[in-house]
């Protein structure tokens, strides 16, 4: 049996990673796919648990406990979903993976690219997305949105500007580093516009993959 698609969502707070990746499951669904749908951090039982830790706990976490707590959900999420699935030949459509880490942890705290690319990936036995949908949006953009969207910010969400700019920048370096794996896509476009592009994409990797 093929080895199925893993495909990730990638962005800033506010870029509709959420929305994009379920009307990207369903219309996968509607062409006949099996699809796993998932996110990181909470994508497993333990990582709901992780993830309540991360966002909604204590100011005091420090930075590398929190890169940690991220790696620890990553390993366990990779193993008991997402590889299993990929094994049966599924697709798997996840909201963030290593990437936001590196960019997050690595730049955004300043504990360095390198050493939280290499964690994530010793915690993943090196699995690598085949498609990264990297959502760009710009901060001031995304911050009116959630807003509008809901009454109250998480403890990521709440950083100043200087951090979200600094975490976009970041997110379009590690694309125009790895082109073939990522595809920026611009959301600041009606919605119905960013959908057929994020489709096409799929799709053209999705032949690829049956060639």
């Amino acid at each position: 049996m093929p080895r199925g698609l893993f495909i990730t969502f990638e962005g800033g707070d506010g870029a509709g990673k959420s929305s994009h990746a379920r009307q990207l499951v369903e219309w996968l669904r509607a062409e006949g796919r099996e699809v796993v749908q998932t996110r990181e951090p909470g994508g497993t039982e333990l990582g709901q648990q992780l993830r309540d830790i991360v966002l909604h706990g204590p100011d005091d976490l420090s930075d590398r406990a929190e890169a940690l707590i991220f790696a620890a959900d990553r390993a366990h999420h990779i193993r008991s979903l997402v590889r299993p699935a990929l094994e049966r030949g599924a697709v798997v459509v996840q909201d963030r993976y290593y990437d936001s880490s590196v960019v997050y942890q690595g730049f955004g705290r300043g504990l360095g690219a390198d050493t939280i690319r290499d964690l994530s990936l010793w915690a993943t036995e090196g699995l690598v997305p085949d498609l990264t949908l990297l959502l760009d949006l710009p901060p001031e953009v995304a911050k009116q949105r959630m807003r509008a969207s809901r009454a109250g910010l998480d403890r990521l969400e709440s950083l100043g500007d200087d951090f979200h700019r600094t975490v976009r920048d970041e997110f379009l370096q590690l694309a125009a580093a790895e082109p073939e794996r990522f595809c920026v896509v611009d959301v600041d476009r009606p919605e119905r516009v960013v959908r057929e592009d994020i489709r096409a994409e799929v799709r053209a990797r999705l032949e690829r993959l049956a060639a």
